[in-house]
């Protein structure tokens, strides 16, 4: 559910690249509640590279971005295969995935999206489906009311991202669903972030230092970064590259969809925020001030915070404005690592002697 509203909070600014454009959009404060696409913004956001539009014509205020609803669309999947759980494929989400994106799906449909689309129609194998796009896209946080140790996880993170091949891309989801596992079972968010860096190595062990630094540096009280107006959107810039898309101009890695940008980004709104007075509010709603593609890194943002700070971290304002708040909660239940044993609902609020609560796995 934290994934889920963090990625609704960033529907109406999904692709809006200058930052000081949002804030004055939404009164010079951060976000306080979910918006339409481009509200306050005249219509539209600002898709560097890909023109002023509007990115979610189906879409209105409580709603979600494409991040968002591919994580609904695997949560109905899950909930169809909850009796009796069974180990997650591909090819038997395939059908629902088809029938959702053919019947008003209303975000914005992604270009390796629709490679795989057309691949599914020309009869590719399972195992040839995707594209090269090195885009994060976390899809599978419902899996973990399903599946009980980090491979089953791991493995799911992967196929859930069955429309990209790159190793970037498929490793971000891997490596968020190793760090929300770890949180899970009791772990700090940035424990979890550092051990599974040291697991992952490599691109992802260099990434997550570099999130690290700019963490510090951005909470550090004598650095300038840390006095700047808009120091989170300064920072995730700052640890990124030009990428020049080859439309308009060129934009900073660190704010687009690439993994070498999302991953470190998320990784820093979650060190930053994790131990703060509302923490889970505070990370998210900063992100989606951020702008680019805020959506892919508030899936990762919610999922963690969520994890680390409970269901009761999310404003009660943003829980009853939710468009799909009481569909993902049913379909929750039905998921087997949080289906409720019926001897259990009955259990007394406030311990007693006379009939002492039994602990429960």
């Amino acid at each position: 559910m934290g994934a889920i509203v963090a990625d609704a909070l960033c529907l109406g600014s999904h692709y809006e690249y200058d930052a000081q454009k949002i804030h004055k959009a939404y009164g010079n404060k951060p976000i306080e509640r979910f918006m339409s696409p481009g509200e306050m913004m005249g219509g539209q956001t600002h898709g560097i590279g890909w023109g002023e539009r509007n990115y979610h014509p189906g879409k209105k205020a409580g709603g979600t971005t494409d991040y968002g609803d591919y994580n609904i669309v695997v949560l109905e999947h899950l909930a169809a295969i909850a009796n009796p759980p069974r180990a997650f494929s591909v090819a038997a989400m395939i059908p629902h995935w088809m029938n959702r994106l053919e019947n008003g799906w209303g975000s914005w449909i992604c270009t390796m999206t629709k490679e795989t689309y057309a691949q599914v129609k020309n009869g590719f194998p399972i195992e040839q489906l995707g594209g090269m796009s090195n885009a994060m896209a976390i899809r599978h946080v419902a899996a973990h009311a399903y599946y009980d140790t980090e491979e089953e996880l791991v493995d799911v993170a992967r196929k859930t991202m069955f429309t990209h091949t790159n190793n970037e891309a498929l490793g971000g989801g891997e490596f968020f669903a190793r760090v929300t596992h770890r949180v899970i079972n009791g772990a700090t968010p940035q424990d979890a972030i550092e051990s599974v860096a040291v697991l992952m190595g490599g691109f992802f062990e260099a990434k997550v230092a570099q999130a690290i630094a700019k963490f510090q540096e951005a909470t550090n009280p004598d650095s300038p970064l840390s006095r700047e107006p808009f120091a989170d959107d300064l920072a995730l810039t700052s640890m990124a590259r030009l990428w020049d898309v080859g439309r308009s101009e060129p934009i900073k890695v660190g704010k687009a969809s690439p993994t070498e940008g999302t991953l470190p980004g998320a990784v820093y709104f979650i060190l930053k925020y994790a131990d703060q007075e509302d923490g889970l509010k505070k990370a998210i709603a900063a992100n989606a001030m951020v702008g680019g593609d805020n959506a892919s890194r508030g899936i990762a943002i919610g999922m963690v915070l969520g994890a680390y700070q409970g269901i009761n971290a999310i404003p009660k304002e943003w829980k009853a404005t939710l468009d799909q708040w009481d569909y993902c909660d049913n379909l929750l239940n039905q998921l087997p690592l949080l289906k409720t044993p019926p001897l259990s609902r009955n259990l007394p609020s406030e311990p007693s002697s006379q009939n002492p609560p039994q602990p429960q796995k």
